[in-house]
């Protein structure tokens, strides 16, 4: 049996191409490879059997929990049933249908259909062309250029890696390309002037943003795009008054919004969408990850009536509209969404969010948020994070070459739980899935303070 894991881990180095992987040290051995064999509830299994509770969801994304057998049940018997058809020309299939009605039900008010994808980067990549459609069969050929945040994360392709706000994803990569642009985060951790309250620094960043539409010219500008609750960047609430203050800037120079629910829809803040957890009224919204909980790879664009209409009148000037993908709508995957949706409803896991999410982030910052290198506990629903910084007093973040986010995420990890060391910081992430009950809260809370004290005495 040993030679046979020896045997694997060779074939993962000699031939996978692992994403966002420090490929040389990889490929010489210099870290590890961990085959993930099976798991259940918020529980994962390694094949070397070590069970460690996965207090990231995968990638924000199992929202269900593992092991649910009735969206593994849906898959097979679409699959015996009909495995692919495509849904060019008006072509449909039974669970597809059914999953859209179900989206638009439970989306905020004012949404029309779904387009779907496999991936919340070729989700957005629609997004981007469906507003430079838009504004085409308006007559406004000029306005193109969206605006996204610095920190912000919309895919890793290379218009949504443009849109993505993080080095990492920009570097050698000649990232970004026009006419994508980018404005404040509303990180107000990180605000410059420490007195500044939040309903000011929400006020700059729109202001800011305002500046930024006039300097380009409002007639180039045409969509804005953010997620309720930065995610890869940081997660990051927003500080009071930013959503209302951003869309009054937005409408004043009739500028589409993009709602990127990747991470937030389906429950993870403890709302079914995150744009009405903060009155946010997209003309656009981006899912994925809780569509399915990545049981199966799927995506999706809700379109707005606003922008709905227009692509009506499009098509009766230009006929068929060019795009399409190969994989849109897949039976497969729209029956694990059907599956998902049901469970989430019948489980209850939109009001679990919301009550233990509320206990794990006020647990989280009771047992760390005194220590002296935890600058920042925050949080919404069952999204938390804590930053660690040197000096507390004033907010000085550590040298990035000392590694202490990776440092804690590691000292987690050798204790029983995952968490993410988030980039451009020494912050950890969590976002557990939503059937996490409070005595599993209370194990990520002690691990993350045993965690956090083992990196204070070492550094």
């Amino acid at each position: 049996m040993l030679e046979n894991r020896d045997e694997l881990d060779a074939w993962d180095r000699e031939h996978v191409f692992h994403p966002s992987t420090h490929m040389a040290q990889h490929a010489r051995g210099e870290s590890p490879t961990r085959v993930i064999e099976g798991g259940e509830g918020v529980y994962i299994v390694d094949r070397n059997g070590k069970r460690s509770l996965d207090a990231f969801a995968g990638l924000y994304c199992v929202n269900v929990g593992y092991g649910r057998t009735k969206i593994a049940e849906a898959i097979a018997a679409q699959a015996h049933k009909l495995a692919y058809y495509h849904a060019y020309a008006g072509h449909g299939s039974e669970p597809a249908i059914r999953l859209s009605r179900m989206i638009i039900e439970r989306a905020p008010a004012g949404m029309s259909r779904v387009y779907y994808g496999l991936s919340g980067s070729d989700a957005n990549e629609t997004n981007i062309k469906l507003v430079w459609y838009y504004n085409n069969i308006l007559g406004r050929p000029e306005k193109k250029k969206i605006i996204s945040r610095w920190r912000g994360y919309h895919g890793s392709g290379v218009m949504t890696g443009s849109l993505t706000g993080l080095d990492l994803f920009h570097k050698a990569f000649d990232l970004p390309r026009a006419p994508i642009l980018h404005t404040d985060a509303p990180y107000y951790f990180r605000r410059t002037d420490r007195a500044q309250s939040e309903e000011a620094f929400s006020q700059q960043c729109a202001a800011n943003l305002e500046a930024l539409i006039l300097e380009q010219g409002p007639e180039t500008v045409a969509a804005f795009i953010g997620e309720p609750v930065l995610g890869t960047g940081g997660i990051v609430p927003p500080p009071k008054g930013y959503w209302a203050k951003i869309q009054a800037v937005l409408k004043k120079y009739d500028i589409l919004l993009i709602a990127d629910e990747v991470v937030t829809a389906f429950g993870r803040l403890g709302s079914m969408f995150g744009s009405d957890h903060y009155g946010i009224k997209p003309d656009l919204i981006t899912i994925a990850k809780g569509l399915t909980s990545a049981y199966a790879p799927l995506s999706g664009v809700i379109v707005g009536e606003r922008v709905w209409k227009v692509l009506e009148q499009g098509s009766d000037q230009l006929g068929v509209i060019g795009h399409g993908w190969t994989y849109s709508a897949h039976p497969l995957c729209a029956a694990a969404g059907v599956a998902n949706l049901e469970l989430i409803d019948e489980l209850g896991l939109v009001g679990n969010a919301r009550e233990v999410g509320a206990y794990f982030n006020r647990s989280l910052a009771q047992a760390v948020g005194g220590h002296r290198i935890v600058g920042e506990v925050r949080g919404e629903g069952l999204l938390a994070a804590v930053e660690l910084v040197e000096d507390k007093a004033d907010c000085r973040l550590f040298d990035p070459a000392k590694k202490v986010g990776p440092q804690a995420a590691a000292a987690l990890l050798e204790r029983g739980v995952i968490a993410r060391a988030m980039p451009q910081g020494d912050i950890l992430g969590f976002a557990p899935p939503l059937c996490l009950t409070k005595a599993e809260a209370d194990v990520i809370v002690d691990t993350v303070k045993g965690a956090v004290e083992h990196v204070a005495a070492r550094l």
